[in-house]
């Protein structure tokens, strides 16, 4: 019989935790087992969880709220259909609401793996979209962006594309609208990465932002690829991984899709409650589908602890989920100063992405772009940024604005 194990994080300065672990093994699965008849356990055996370990963390020296226990818990594949949604009720559902208790890990089994897709494209689909194979890839995005005509729009899209990037995306805020409509923007913003191309050989994707009622979704995605869109922004998280997964392996929906963290702040910032980023904004993104995955970067002005960050990385990347890598986005706050550092934590795979960096360059948006190709120029050819700068103008105001290694 296969299993999924879920580990949990309780914090708790008096519980028994094994104890507890039992609770949870029973409770989220058969409910109740004591109090059985021999028949009908001999029945329930098949259905019962199993407390797979519990390792207790004693308080070093008695402080209030420092004891914790890592519980780990294994939930017989019988018990649930093969959807995220089925998997997260069943695992985190009503004992989320039950203490200090926080999702830290998911072991999928192979069984429940095997009816995910994962992402259409990834990270080897998306750079033969771009034909950029040896360098990280580079994305910008809309700023200032409601309000704006569709004029407006095209101009900003411009200026963005001839500064170099390989990707725009939508602000995740950007919904439908009567100045700037999903076809709109796509017709405007994919006629203007046709010109640049045609000027510069640079291909370039554009994400638009995928809004809306959840059952007219898929319409709108269709409607937008049928005006020309390469690629999709969704946010994930508020709709819900199973809407993801759908989009995903909808044949006809033939673009990659890139998936946005907001609401995240919601669930994985606490060490006592939610879910942990890794399993929240890389295993379950990658199972869903996203071929493209963002998430607050450890560098700049909404950040993650590094050790999650690499955790995420390492969630898009591993080979023991079966799928496609997704790539990641380490986002918020980047500048042209932190590509090394982005460089050495996250390889070549990997977008860096920014908007304020690109947009506030004191010589322009364009010049913003390119200040990015350089810096990403110099570290892959592994010069320092200061000496790369005194030939590129570019680098060097963005430096001087603000700093680098």
């Amino acid at each position: 019989m296969s299993y999924c194990i879920a580990t949990y994080r309780i914090h708790d300065d008096h519980a028994d935790f094994h104890k507890k672990a039992q609770s949870i093994a029973v409770g989220m699965t058969v409910g109740s087992w004591t109090e059985l008849p021999q028949a009908k356990r001999d029945a329930m055996k098949k259905h019962l969880g199993e407390v797979y370990a519990v390792e207790v963390h004693e308080s070093p020296d008695g402080s209030a709220g420092t004891r914790y226990a890592d519980i780990r818990i294994a939930y017989p594949d019988i018990n649930f259909s093969r959807d995220i949604p089925a998997l997260l009720v069943t695992v985190f559902g009503k004992i989320s609401m039950d203490g200090r208790i926080k999702l830290t890990h998911l072991d999928l089994s192979s069984d429940f793996l095997s009816s995910f897709p994962g992402p259409k494209f990834g990270i080897d689909g998306i750079r033969e979209l771009l034909g950029v194979n040896d360098r990280p890839l580079l994305m910008s995005i809309f700023k200032s962006v409601i309000g704006l005509s569709a004029a407006e729009l095209r101009e900003q899209f411009m200026r963005q594309a001839q500064g170099g990037v390989d990707l725009v995306k939508d602000d995740e805020i950007l919904f439908e609208n009567d100045l700037t409509p999903i076809t709109t923007r796509v017709r405007l913003c994919i006629e203007s990465a046709n010109i640049v191309e045609q000027e510069t050989g640079r291909k370039l994707l554009y994400a638009a932002n995928l809004t809306g009622r959840t059952f007219q979704l898929r319409d709108q995605a269709l409607r937008a690829i049928d005006a020309g869109a390469n690629a999709l922004l969704f946010n994930v998280l508020s709709y819900g991984y199973d809407v993801l997964q759908e989009l995903s392996a909808d044949p006809e929906i033939t673009v990659p899709i890139m998936a946005h963290p907001a609401l995240a702040g919601a669930m994985y910032p606490s060490p006592h409650y939610g879910i942990a980023a890794p399993v929240l904004l890389g295993q379950l993104m990658r199972l869903a589908g996203a071929d493209l995955v963002l998430f607050p970067s450890p560098y700049g002005s909404v950040t993650m602890p590094r050790e999650e960050n690499l955790s995420i990385r390492d969630e898009l990347h591993t080979t023991a989920l079966g799928v496609k890598r997704s790539m990641p986005v380490p986002s918020a706050g980047i500048h042209p100063g932190l590509v090394p550092k982005i460089i050495r934590d996250f390889g070549r795979d990997v977008v860096v992405n920014a908007g304020g960096g690109i947009h506030g360059h004191p010589l322009g948006t364009e010049a913003g772009g390119q200040a990015f190709v350089q810096a990403i120029d110099a570290a892959m050819h592994g010069v320092p940024l200061s000496e790369y700068a005194e030939a590129h103008p570019e680098l060097k105001a963005a430096l001087e604005l603000w700093g680098g290694e």
